[in-house]
This record gives structure tokens, sequence and C-alpha cells, in this order.
């Protein structure tokens, strides 16, 4: 039997289409999904991801062992709230997860990991929270790693996702309306953070579980439209933002995945895969808009002028754009403005080679 979020029934009660998403019953679409894709574009829409884990990680070993399992350096957070998006490697250098680490105090980290790995994830912190405990005085650098299943997370996402978060949640704005992006404050016990998967404004809503019900009816009354996982994919792809599990995994590097923008390597500093990373790739992620008639999809092969080989990892109708679009995996001589071939049911069709993102802010950039 699949697991339910805190809010299976309240989108039971509004008609979704549910589905297994990582062993879960999620709401696919609520009736349609490019409905809703417009939504946030043009207004708010709201998504539970309660199937996402928030992992607290408390103790003064919490930051030794996060300099250890991230590829992105947590000393650059250095004021209370600060988050920082990074990579979490294997030693071969291929990418376990990608996580949001939300900064609080010295010895308090808050990381939301994604669903599908969120059992792995815990493990690889517990391995080497122990190797932390064992190599470091064990007196002075304890660590606690607290999965925080007991938390919802709701993201309400939109040009109008601010004000009509403020409108729903008393305090909300007071707390809030200085959050610059990428960072986080407290209201009462929901944490809310400023961060998103869509490319718009907008916030991530961490509570108490017992809370989410009313918190996500709050938002329905402010005009807050429900969206589905349908739309979170259209919306992440257009927005340029990778998937685990289809633009990264653990076979992959993120500087081979579009993600060398995450690694810190400025300092002497080692972290596990530190030694792995490629200097010299042979591969690197690009965007890709159709020229011509068809959708593309992942899996599809690209190929260059010079038949050299790739491979599209997502790919989707772009409803703000009106065209196919896709992130793709391709020979590292590829430049932007190339055309490419994709291989789409025995045919090649034409394909031009972009930088993501493709939308940002409501504004088409490719």
């Amino acid at each position: 039997m699949n697991k339910q979020t805190p809010l299976n029934s309240a989108h039971r009660q509004l008609g979704a289409k549910i589905v297994d998403f990582a062993g879960w019953d999620m709401p696919l679409h609520y009736g349609s999904q490019i409905e809703e894709h417009h939504y946030v574009r043009r207004d708010a829409g709201m998504f539970d991801v309660s199937h996402m884990l928030a992992v607290d990680i408390e103790g003064p070993g919490a930051a030794p062992l996060l300099r250890l399992l991230l590829a992105n350096n947590i000393d650059k957070l250095q004021q209370t709230g600060q988050a920082l998006y990074s990579c979490m490697l294997n030693p071969q250098g291929g990418v376990i997860d990608d996580l949001i680490v939300y900064f609080f105090r010295a010895d308090f980290y808050r990381l939301v990991v994604n669903a599908g790995t969120a059992d792995k994830d815990l493990a690889w912190i517990t391995q080497y929270a122990n190797d932390v405990k064992s190599t470091i005085n064990a007196a002075t650098k304890t660590v606690t790693i607290k999965p925080r299943r007991d938390l919802a997370i709701i993201a309400v996402q939109g040009p109008n996702a601010l004000v009509k978060t403020w409108q729903a949640l008393n305090g909300s704005e007071a707390a809030s309306s200085a959050l610059k992006p990428f960072s986080a404050a407290w209201c009462d016990d929901v944490m809310i953070a400023r961060t998103g998967y869509t490319g718009e404004d907008g916030f991530e809503l961490i509570l108490p579980a017992t809370q989410a019900e009313k918190t996500w009816n709050a938002l329905l009354e402010a005009g807050v439209k429900p969206v589905g996982l349908g739309a979170r994919d259209t919306l992440r792809l257009e927005a340029g933002m990778n998937l685990y599990g289809q633009d990264m995994d653990e076979t992959v590097s993120p500087i081979e995945s579009g993600l060398a923008w995450t690694i810190a390597l400025d300092s002497a500093r080692d972290f596990i895969g530190k030694a792995a990373l490629p200097s010299s790739p042979k591969q690197k992620m690009v965007g890709l808009v159709l020229l011509d008639k068809g959708v593309l999809r992942a899996h599809q092969k690209v190929f260059t002028t010079k038949n050299e080989q790739g491979e599209i990892t997502s790919g989707s109708f772009s409803p703000t754009m009106s065209q196919s679009i896709a992130l793709a995996r391709v020979p590292i001589q590829v430049a932007y403005g190339d055309t490419l071939d994709v291989e789409i049911r025995d045919k090649r069709l034409k394909a031009r080679v972009v930088k993501p993102p493709f939308v940002r802010n409501g504004k088409i950039l490719a």
C-alpha cells in the first residue's frame, strides 16, 4: 500500500487524479494539467510536496558532517535562515541526491531531500554521522539526525504567491516580507522559505502535519489554485531545473548535469566524491527547443552534425512557449545556437541548442 501525505483526503475531495509517485499517492492533476501550469505562471498555485522529507541535523558535529557530505560549502551560510542548494555525492562523483540545506544555528541545519531517495539519504547521512563521531572528539562533536515525518510541506508559487500566502496565514507577512530568495524565517511553528521549483517567486511552507489541511484550505480561500505533479514537471523543465533520477543520478557527475555551479572547489575542504570529479568532462547539459513538429521525450537520441551522440534526459511540451523543449546531455563541444538532430519515431527532427532556463518569472528566455 502506498504512503499518503497529510493532505491525501483534501486532494480526493478536490477530484484529483491520484497516481503512484515514489511509493506515495500523489495528485497528478485536478482536471487540467495545462490550466494548472498557467495558474502558476500567471497567478498563484500550490503543490503538496509532503512526500519530500525534512531532516534536522543538530549538535556540534552538524557542520563538520555537512562539510563532508555536500559538494557545496555550508560555510557560505552565515545568516540565520540562509539556504543553499547542493548535491550529495558518492565516492565515484555520482549524485546520490540533490537537496536544499537551511542554516539556523551553528549546531542546527535542516535538509529537504527528495521522496524517492529519502531512505537511501538517511542511511548515507547516518553512516557518515557515525564516522564523524568516531574520528572527531565524540564528546564535543556529537550530531543527531532527525527525519521529520511529523511535518508537511506546501509550496505556493507564482507572481501573486507572496500576497496570497500573507492573506491566508496570520502573521506570515510580518515574518517573511523581508525574506530574500533562498532564505527562510519562522512564523510561530511554520517555517516559511522563499524557495521553489517552478521558476516563479513564492514560498515553501514546512509546517506540522496536523496543520496541513487547515493551511491548505486557507490558501484555497485566498484564491491559490491546487496544482498536481504533471504541471510541477513542466514548470520545473521550463525553469531549467533538474529532476533527480532523470537528469542526474549516481552514475553521472553534477558537472555533466549542468550543476557545476553547485560545487565549491575554492578551498582546501575535502568532501565525498571531490577526488572523482572529472577535470575534463566529455559531456554537458544543454537545453533544446524543437524546431519541427513533435514532442521531445526522455531517452530520445540526439545527434550532432558529425553524428556524435547525446541523449535527452527530460522533455515535454512547454505550455508557456507552445513548443516542445528538453534538457539533454550532449558532447562537450556542442555550442549554444547549434542545430542538432533528435531521433523521434525513426525520424530525425531539428532542435536548437539553448542555455536553460527557458522561462523565468513568466518571461520566455529561450
